[in-house]
């Protein structure tokens, strides 16, 4: 069997009730035997779930999720609360600065690299 979608909205509703407020939504993927379909935003599934049954713990998604157009995908649709890019920013430590860009949303800089933001 394994791990379910059920069996992650069950365990949302146990660590809230204990006074958790966010929920990385995950399906590990720590066993090899494990056959996860791997395509972009896999496991988002996992917190729009949780996020629609247990609607009182914030959620955050992964699975793949490389690009801005997903993160907004995501966070626009109300898929989840917040997403966890961890293989992304190993990749590219700027995914935040990146990504604010290519959508048009300003964030400020550090000091030290304001000289080197994109300018538009």
């Amino acid at each position: 069997g394994g791990w379910t979608i059920d069996d992650t909205v069950a365990l949302a509703r146990i660590v809230s009730a204990e006074g958790v407020d966010l929920i990385d939504c995950s399906t590990a993927g720590n066993d090899p035997r494990q056959k996860i379909p791997l395509a972009p935003g896999f496991q988002v599934l996992f917190a729009t779930a949780v996020k629609e049954q247990v609607p009182e713990i914030l959620t955050g998604a992964v699975g793949l999720i490389t690009k801005p157009s997903q993160v907004s995908e995501i966070t626009q649709n109300d898929k989840a609360d917040v997403v966890f890019a961890a293989r992304e920013f190993l990749r590219n430590p700027s995914f935040v600065l990146s990504t604010a860009h290519e959508l048009g949303v300003y964030i400020k800089w550090a000091n030290q690299y304001e000289r080197g933001r994109v300018k538009t």
